[in-house]
């Protein structure tokens, strides 16, 4: 159960070639970092007492600035150990810097990208880590504070953003990783909550509305009839139907399905987003392509589609880099097959979920629309729901226009 500190440089080397400079936290072999902001030339480097080289300008300043790191972390880790506490490396290092007062914004991003990686939240995690670095590379400081993150700050940032170009939509997603951090800082006491940008008469992070456009009933049917397709299509278009049959399953939680979830004529699996547990009724639509794989099935643990029958499963990141490979290899196969369909709209995996949502319009009521979308909240069931249901407001336009 042994553990330690130690400072070390990095060997992952920025644009510029030179290295972080990061205190190590190890805990039963497993080791666990914390950057400080700097970086220099491996020439500046002493290996042997673990020390930025006198011959860098400001070996001085690096030098105190890593060895108060050092003591603030062993400092922590004596207190974890008086308390007879067992953490893990990762939890070390949460305990060392989300409750350092002086802890700033990127310590407490990485502590966050950190938990993520941790609980193999890799989709999340590959999403917002380039949301950190865009507001690294606007601050051009790995010691921006929190203080610093004024309405102001968020403002210039904004603007930013914007003449990357970057859509509406993905500066909102960035604002919302800013605000959580920020919300974690307030939390651990770091920064006064009077400080706080966001929110009403400040900035206020509000989703711009999106199209989200659905197949019709007629394009699904020319997708079932399809004829003339290659092995890859057929593929393809049996993983779309599969999702559109069930309300829109994730390529996610589709290719973890194992033979052993479908029984008493019913489908049962927990979605990965969420992890919400839901069992569905097999419709008849979908007997014909769980024949289609029977002859690949090896026993009942087997998934029903191969894409990730390979995978190590005691090993997230290759779970989830064969899941993004398969649902990028449908999309390409999906774009043929709405060629072949003579259908205009975009087709992707996504849209099958759209899809269901544009067909079933009213006729399903909202908590039960609620269920097989697998929302947390009923009131994101109505927001997406409202972007397929037009049937009172083509009524009344009808009502007036038609005379």
């Amino acid at each position: 159960m042994s553990s330690n500190t130690k400072i070390v440089l990095r060997k992952k080397a920025n644009k510029e070639g030179e290295f972080p400079l990061a205190i190590r936290i190890t805990k039963n072999r497993r080791s666990n970092y914390h950057y400080i902001g700097h970086y220099i030339n491996d020439k500046f480097w002493d290996l042997k007492n673990c020390r930025v080289k006198n011959t860098h300008p400001n070996a001085l300043k690096l030098n105190n600035l890593l060895l108060s790191e050092l003591s603030i972390a062993n400092q922590t880790l004596i207190e974890l150990q008086s308390r007879k506490k067992d953490f893990s490396a990762n939890q070390i290092k949460n305990e060392i810097y989300s409750s350092n007062a002086n802890a700033n914004f990127f310590a407490l991003a990485e502590v966050y990208l950190d938990e993520m990686k941790d609980n193999n939240k890799l989709a999340r995690l590959s999403s917002d880590k380039p949301r950190v670095k865009h507001v690294l590379e606007f601050s051009k400081s790995k010691q921006l504070t929190f203080q610093e993150i004024d309405e102001s700050f968020l403002k210039k940032f904004i603007l930013y953003l914007r003449k990357r170009p970057m859509s509406e939509r993905s500066i909102v997603n960035t604002l919302i990783v800013v605000r959580t951090i920020y919300n974690r800082a307030i939390k651990s006491n770091i920064v006064d909550s009077k400080l706080y940008p966001f929110g009403a008469k400040k900035i206020r992070i509000k989703f711009p509305e999106t199209e989200k456009i659905g197949l019709t009933k007629d394009e699904v049917k020319s997708i079932e009839l399809l004829k003339n397709l290659s092995p890859s299509e057929i593929h393809a278009r049996n993983v779309w139907l599969f999702s559109f049959y069930f309300a829109g399953i994730r390529a996610a939680d589709i290719l973890k399905i194992r033979w052993s979830d479908i029984y008493d004529d019913r489908l049962h699996y927990r979605m990965n987003k969420n992890s919400k547990l839901l069992s569905l009724k097999i419709p008849d639509k979908v007997l014909p392509i769980l024949d289609y794989y029977k002859p690949e099935k090896l026993n009942e643990n087997d998934f029903v589609f191969p894409e990730i029958k390979k995978a190590d499963f005691k090993n997230a990141k290759d779970v989830y880099a064969k899941t993004r490979t398969a649902t990028k290899k449908f999309n390409k196969y999906l774009v043929e097959v709405a060629k072949k369909a003579k259908i205009t709209k975009k087709l992707t995996m996504h849209i099958a979920r759209h899809s269901f949502g544009h067909i079933s319009e009213d006729k399903i009521p909202i908590k039960m629309l609620q269920k097989l979308y697998r929302h947390s909240s009923v009131t994101t069931t109505i927001l997406y729901q409202s972007n397929f249901i037009h049937k009172d407001a083509d009524e009344a336009l009808d009502s007036v226009i038609n005379f």
